[in-house]
């Protein structure tokens, strides 16, 4: 009669009663990471819940070896399982295949917890962490650094343009218009000549305004001289000179001073395509910016009389996206609610983030 080798839990018959029917079966049955006992021919003799759902192997198979494993350079006489030939080490990280025939990726430790070098026998514990949920975090991470990178840097590049149009051409503009008002104020004619050089300065004027509302959408320069509360007001300013047909007002409460400048410019630049989105779609007559401070919690709302809208019935913009890359970035959240005939509300909120309270 074949002689079958005790299991480590028949070894220890009361640790095995103990595991069996109290506490610590328990947690072996609901950690999360996978835990199996094999011998020294990777039989496996155990294993936990969390270990068969995560692998799909049974008991009585043996664990297959690693991608790394499978095609790693022996040594004479040297065990093909790395952790096996290495005994004990703190973990190594590689794609282990499962029943489906695919591969996760894990982090795998091995102790030996049983040996009888007589018996030529080996219990050891394998212990599995799946990393494939930590991998995606890192991607979406390194993700969210990418994205934000990225934006430093178009606002670096926009704060150059914006400084470029503003003294450089800007200034050139200027320049040559007053240089053709005093032309035209030594001009006693009053034929077509006088005529065409009036709509040469008026043509110049629109060129001086139109660099002046490129420069602003760029990078407004009271940003980062005077901060955000004498930019959003400046630039509630000019929307209203320009779109008379609708009052916009802005209003803040419990904030002054500068916030941190990538708060800044975020927000900034949620206001100004939550602005565009109103006066292009909307038709209202009424649009309100309040930015206001509660405790800890900073609160931007942008909100209209207008026509509103269906959220399921309106295709995503990349205005919308826009903004939620910016919120995003921010660490805030973002909420919209429209109402058709009864307008739409967008709230952003931040929490942790700097301003000086008055």
């Amino acid at each position: 009669m074949t002689h079958q080798s005790p299991t480590y839990f028949e070894r220890y018959s009361d640790e095995g009663k103990a595991m069996d029917n109290g506490y610590l079966k328990q947690i072996f049955d609901h950690l999360q990471d996978g835990i199996i006992l094999m011998d020294q021919k990777r039989k496996i003799m155990v294993m936990n819940p969390s270990a068969e759902k995560m692998t799909g192997w049974k008991r009585g198979e043996k664990v297959p070896f690693c991608s790394y494993c499978q095609n790693r350079e022996l040594e004479p006489g040297e065990e093909r399982c790395y952790l096996l030939a290495k005994r004990e080490i703190p973990y190594f990280l590689s794609a282990m295949p499962t029943y489906e025939g695919r591969y996760i990726d894990m982090e795998m430790s091995t102790a030996v917890i049983y040996e009888n070098g007589e018996q030529n026998m080996q219990d050891v514990l394998l212990v599995l962490k799946d990393m494939t949920a930590k991998k995606k975090e890192e991607e979406v991470r390194i993700s969210k650094q990418v994205l934000q990178k990225t934006l430093e840097a178009q606002e670096n590049e926009h704060k150059r343009l914006a400084r470029e149009l503003h003294d450089g051409v800007g200034q050139s503009l200027y320049s040559v218009s007053v240089g053709i008002q005093a032309i035209q104020a030594r001009l006693n004619e009053k034929g077509h000549f006088r005529v065409f050089m009036q709509e040469i300065v008026n043509e110049l004027e629109k060129a001086i305004q139109d660099v002046k509302l490129y420069s602003l959408q760029l990078r407004p320069h009271s940003l980062d001289q005077l901060g955000l509360i004498p930019t959003i007001r400046h630039l509630v300013s000019s929307l209203n000179k320009a779109h008379q047909e609708v009052s916009i007002t802005f209003s803040y409460s419990n904030v002054s001073g500068h916030f941190q400048p990538i708060l800044e410019i975020n927000l900034y630049r949620v206001i100004q395509e939550a602005l565009h989105n109103a006066l292009k779609y909307a038709k209202a007559s009424l649009i309100e910016v309040i930015l206001y401070k509660e405790d800890d919690l900073l609160t931007l709302l942008i909100q209209d009389n207008g026509i509103g809208f269906v959220r399921d019935q309106v295709q995503v913009g990349l205005g919308l996206k826009h903004m939620e890359e910016r919120v995003d970035q921010m660490e805030g959240t973002l909420q919209i609610q429209s109402v058709p005939r009864k307008g739409t509300s967008i709230k952003v909120t931040v929490v942790g983030q700097g301003g000086r309270a008055e």
